[in-house]
C-alpha cells in the first residue's frame, strides 16, 4: 500500500534528508521519500502495519521539526 502526504511547514532540505531515513527504517516500510521541492511524503509499506506506520511517521515528523503538519495528498 501507498500514502502521500503534503507536509506543511517543511523549511529544511537536510531535515527532510532526516524524516526519509528514519522514516525509511521503520518496521513494515518498504520505502519512504520526501520531495523538499514539493514538500511530499510518500511512504509504500505493508498494508496490515500502514497505521501503525503512519503514527511512528508522525511522530519523527515532529521530533525533527515541530511545526510541520502532515496532511493527506
Amino acid at each position: 500500500m501507498t500514502k502521500k502526504f503534503i507536509l506543511k511547514g517543511l523549511g529544511c532540505a537536510n531535515c527532510a534528508a532526516k524524516m526519509e531515513n528514519a522514516i525509511s527504517k521503520l518496521d513494515g516500510v518498504k520505502s519512504a521519500s520526501v520531495n523538499f521541492i514539493t514538500t511530499k511524503l510518500t511512504i509504500e509499506g505493508e498494508d496490515d502495519r500502514m497505521d501503525e506506520i503512519l503514527k511512528e511517521a508522525e511522530k519523527i515528523i515532529k521530533k525533527i521539526e515541530p511545526d510541520v503538519v502532515m496532511k493527506k495528498a
